[in-house]
Formats: C-alpha cells, sequence, structure tokens
C-alpha cells in the first residue's frame, strides 16, 4: 500500500505537501490538491486509520445496539433491511458499523463500556428494552446517539408514522364493509402504544364498537401466540370478520390456524398484516399489509448521526416521521354493510 513519503515522491513535493493536500488545507494550490489526490488514487493510498484517529480524534466507526426478543437476529427481515440501508449510508460516508455486545472476550462490561473500549463515534440504537438501566446509561452519556421508534429527550429520533399507517389500513378495512375488527398487538413499545392508540381512536371515530376480547396482547415476530391467539378469536362468541396481526411474520402462525380450522382467507375470515416484507407478498394470497419504509429509515438513521458525530456545535436533536405505506393485497373481503 502506498505511503505519503510514496505520493510525495511521485508528484516531486514535500510528505507535509502532500498531507495539506489530503486534508484539503487552503494553503496548498488547486492544481497542486488536483495532482496530488490524482496520485493518491492511482496508487491505492488509504489513510492509516490509526494516525487519522489522532488528527480526527474519530475512529470513524459507529456502534448498533440491536437486541431481538425473539432472537431472530437478522433473519428478522425488516430490521435487517434497516441495518443494511444504514450500512449502505455510513460506508458512503466513510464510515464503519460493528454490533455492540455486552463482551469483550470473556469479560462482562455494560453497553457504553463496549463503546468506549471499541472508541465509537456514535451509536444507533434499535429494538432493545428502552428502560433497561444499561441503555439509559448509554443514552445519558455524551456519546452522540440515534435511536429507531423511540424517543428520548435531546436525542435525534427515526420513527416510522404508526399512528398514521394504523389509521389507514383500519379505514382501508372499515371501507371494505368490515365492523368487527380484531387487532393482536405485540409487546408493550412506544411503537406498541401509538399502533393501539391509533387503532381504538380510528374506530371510534368510525363508530365502530370494539370488544374488549377482540383485542390481543402477543409478542413481534412471533408467530406461536399469535396463532394461539388466533384460535380465541375464531372461537369466541362473536368472531371478528377481520384480523389485524402484529407484523407480517407473527401472521404465519394465524395463517396456520385458520387453515386447521378448514376457513379460507378471505372468503371467512380476513386478516391483515404490517410491515410489507418480501414474504407478505409472495404469499396466496397476497397480504393487505404497511410496508415501512426501511431503506429511509436506516438512512436516515446513519445520516443523523454522522451529521451529529461531524458538527456536534450546530446539531440539534430532531425527530424524523417517515411515512409507510398501504399494500392493498387480497386478503380483505369486500363484505356488504346494512
Amino acid at each position: 500500500m502506498a505511503s505519503l513519503k510514496d505520493i510525495a515522491a511521485k508528484c516531486k513535493v514535500s510528505v507535509a505537501t502532500v498531507s495539506k493536500a489530503l486534508n484539503d488545507q487552503s494553503d496548498i494550490g488547486k492544481e497542486t490538491k488536483e495532482n496530488i489526490r490524482k496520485a493518491a488514487e492511482e496508487m491505492g493510498y488509504f489513510p492509516n486509520s490509526a494516525a487519522r484517529m489522532l488528527k480526527t480524534k474519530r475512529s470513524n466507526n459507529i456502534g448498533i445496539l440491536f437486541i431481538d426478543k425473539m432472537h431472530s437476529g437478522l433473519a428478522h427481515e425488516y430490521f435487517s433491511s434497516v441495518l443494511e440501508n444504514l450500512k449502505s449510508e455510513a460506508e458512503k460516508r466513510g464510515y464503519d458499523i460493528t454490533f455492540i455486545s455486552q463482551n469483550i472476550g470473556q469479560q462482562k462490561v455494560s453497553y457504553l463500556e463496549h463503546c468506549r473500549y471499541r472508541n465509537y463515534d456514535g451509536v444507533v440504537i434499535a429494538s432493545v428494552d428502552y428502560t433497561d438501566p444499561m441503555v439509559v446509561e448509554l443514552v445519558t452519556s455524551d456519546l452522540p446517539v440515534v435511536t429507531i421508534d423511540h424517543v428520548y429527550n435531546g436525542k435525534t429520533a427515526i420513527l416510522s408514522d404508526n399512528v398514521k399507517a394504523v389509521e389507514d389500513l383500519v379505514n382501508y378495512i372499515y371501507q371494505r364493509g368490515h365492523r368487527k375488527i380484531a387487532f393482536i398487538h405485540g409487546e408493550d413499545t412506544s411503537v406498541t402504544q401509538k399502533r393501539l392508540a391509533s387503532f381504538y381512536k380510528t374506530c371510534m371515530n368510525l363508530g365502530i364498537k370494539v370488544p374488549k376480547e377482540y383485542v390481543k396482547t402477543s409478542y413481534y415476530h412471533d408467530p406461536k401466540t399469535t396463532g394461539k391467539l388466533t384460535r380465541e378469536l375464531l372461537e369466541c362468541g362473536d368472531p371478528p370478520t377481520c384480523i389485524m396481526f402484529p407484523d407480517d411474520f407473527s401472521f404465519i402462525g394465524g395463517m396456520n390456524v385458520i387453515d386447521e380450522k378448514g376457513l379460507r382467507i378471505p372468503e371467512d375470515i380476513s386478516v391483515a398484516g404490517f410491515d410489507g416484507i418480501l414474504l407478505s407478498q409472495v404469499l396466496k394470497p397476497k397480504l393487505t399489509t404497511v410496508k415501512q419504509d426501511s431503506e429511509s429509515i436506516g438512512r436516515e438513521a446513519a445520516a443523523k448521526l454522522i451529521d451529529w458525530i461531524e458538527n456536534p456545535k450546530t446539531s440539534l436533536a430532531t425527530q424524523v416521521l417517515i411515512q409507510g405505506k398501504l399494500l392493498e393485497g387480497k386478503t380483505v373481503k369486500m363484505i356488504e354493510t346494512n
């Protein structure tokens, strides 16, 4: 790999001039800078990371705190898409991403200690227990932090518009003639709270009464539990005509139970999911769902964090709301209304 000395020899300038040109200092002429940068590119020069860190005080490394309760990891299609787009945007701007854990070799450490050990410039937090004391310790430290789908005071958050997404979905189901709508939601998170509030408010505005037994608590990405709850809904005294599931993957549990009972979708029971993952669009019939814009969420998280890292004096905490899109699918039957 070429060094500054190699580039200096080729361009017949001093090493100091090469260093200044590559760091875009103003006392080097434009033509000289262009010649030096061209030579550096041709020779495959990359700055030494240790030297760069001494100069910029940055490691150009971002930590990702991602803990999926169902232990699906990067098999979780929605979050894997968010993280892949986050990675792509970070790399475009010269940053690497690595995952935060509680282990350094055999030694147990806190999330913040791990960040200090790895010299992370900043952190993106997604899908964790946001009340965990170790998470709170990390958020309240001096490290730049961006959260996904959760808001802390003084921190930037990238948020799916869950309120409007559920409103759009319930309105669509209502327009298809349904008045008995059940909702199996995920565990108690800020996302669930927004979705649940939006569900009740939209139903109220439409004049739909929601029996207590129509609202069930499950977990995200957990087909086993949603299967059990689907059975309860189908076997209650006055079953719903449409069931909303917490996410597209969890719907698989409900689909299996519906099939076991000899029922057909949407002829006998209508269903809707959430997330818009690839699976939802290859099922037959195609699942009615809300597609979250995972690409924009990931890219915005990286961009906002890097802006904060590189311009701390001018950055302000903000909430970025990302809109989803209703995918009509074929799983909500049109029924006659009185």
